[in-house]
């Protein structure tokens, strides 16, 4: 008779322990996107600049070269909604690859007819009209693409990386095209189709599951202002989607008066855009803090004091003037920004349903950015009338009173985070 020792300790539980997850740095998926959208939107700072002193050197038209971003942000805001509706009906990664490869070929289009010598303001405010298209189209579907390759456990961590990838740009672009076009009228293009080719090279090197959820509709149902609606049938997502507007409109009305202001006070153009600068470094500052500033404030109380901390801030340069005033006053500005751009990501777009969140975004997206041209139009309209210092404390008290409703709030002060 044989004896057995029973060597049984328990059921094995390690089939059903969840798998580490890989750290962030090491997800070659996300890293991979994440650059070919970092080149993207380098690429369109780039544009931003260089359009308009193309234009301007081709004319000699100050409004002719104002042209330029004005059609691009018109269709952009046009199709907005509409971007978001075909993201949650078609496949994404199509639609990615279709969207970089017309900013691609619109790009190169601009140094071949440069090389043949046919460059028309018609063709570059079509090439205009195009990169705005592919923003609005490529916009909603690169946050949708976030989560399909980023574990919701890490997807606030990508969030905040992808602040840096937005301040970035828009630090490094503006001076890059100013040195690139020193270096021949052609070469800040050839630098966007060199960005545009990257990004693209990065959607078409990563797989991702792409196509929407046909158990849920695939995105059919609700028409394309499914979103718009979802955001206005509730209190809390309106009261958090007019602070962001209201900073937008205020921020935008900020930076014409300022010029003015250091204008007068007889800061050169240089110093002018190292001062404006200011925004994109408090952009950079504030993405190493989205963290920390979730951990320390619930959603209702951060939206507010990043907010009222701007209406002070408006009325500075009126006291004391001069580019490094401006520099540190937008900086401080920006600082709280990218923690509430997470936060509406966090509050709003992951907790809507699949089948409705392209449409959701498209629809946050399109109201952020009404308030850009209001604020900008508003300044030039009262800087007509008004001294830059009065319009600064107008639009100071303005947003003080615009923000009493949402302070006031109990939706927002009832919010919080998402377990």
């Amino acid at each position: 008779m044989t004896s057995t020792t029973s060597t049984d300790t328990g059921p094995d539980t390690s089939a059903d322990a969840p798998p580490a997850l890989v750290p962030l740095h090491r997800n070659w998926r996300f890293q991979l996107l994440w650059g070919g959208a970092a080149s993207a939107m380098l690429g369109t700072c780039i544009a931003d600049t260089a359009y308009p002193l193309l234009l301007l050197a081709m004319t000699g038209s100050p409004s002719l070269a104002g042209a330029f971003g004005a059609v691009q942000f018109t269709v952009s805001l046009l199709l907005g909604i509409h971007g978001g509706s075909v993201a949650d009906r078609h496949d994404r990664r199509r639609i990615l690859l279709l969207a970089d490869s017309a900013r691609l070929l619109a790009a190169l289009s601009i140094p071949v007819a440069l090389h043949l010598h046919h460059l028309t303001v018609t063709h570059t405010l079509l090439v205009g009209a195009v990169l705005g298209a592919t923003m609005a189209y490529s916009g909603p579907v690169r946050m949708l693409v976030l989560r399909s390759v980023v574990p919701p456990a890490q997807l606030r961590q990508a969030l905040a990386q992808d602040e840096l990838r937005v301040n970035g740009a828009a630090l490094a672009g503006p001076p890059l095209a100013g040195f690139l076009l020193g270096l021949g009228r052609s070469v800040p293009f050839l630098g966007t189709v060199l960005a545009s080719l990257l990004a693209l090279g990065a959607a078409w090197a990563v797989r991702f599951d792409s196509r929407p959820n046909e158990a849920t509709g695939g995105g059919r149902s609700g028409g394309a202002l499914a979103g718009l609606r979802h955001l206005m049938a509730d209190a809390r997502l309106r009261v958090t989607l007019l602070v962001p507007f209201l900073l937008n409109l205020a921020g935008s009305a900020m930076l014409l008066p300022v010029m003015v202001l250091l204008r007068e006070g007889g800061t050169s153009s240089a110093g002018i855009g190292l001062a404006l600068a200011g925004e994109a470094v408090g952009g950079l500052l504030g993405a190493l803090l989205v963290r920390r500033l979730h951990r320390l404030m619930a959603p209702g109380r951060l939206l507010v004091s990043v907010a009222w901390v701007s209406v002070p801030l408006f009325l500075v340069p009126t006291l004391a003037g001069g580019p490094v005033v401006v520099f540190g006053t937008l900086a401080v500005m920006m600082l709280g920004v990218p923690a509430l751009r997470v936060m509406v990501d966090v509050l709003i777009f992951q907790q809507v349903p699949e089948e409705l969140r392209g449409r959701v975004i498209a629809a946050t997206m399109t109201v952020f950015m009404l308030g850009v041209p209001a604020g900008t139009f508003g300044a030039g309209l009262l800087l007509e009338h008004l001294a830059a210092g009065t319009t600064l404390r107008l639009f100071a008290a303005l947003l003080a009173v615009a923000l009493l409703p949402p302070t006031f709030s109990r939706a927002l002060r009832r919010a919080t985070w998402p377990a």
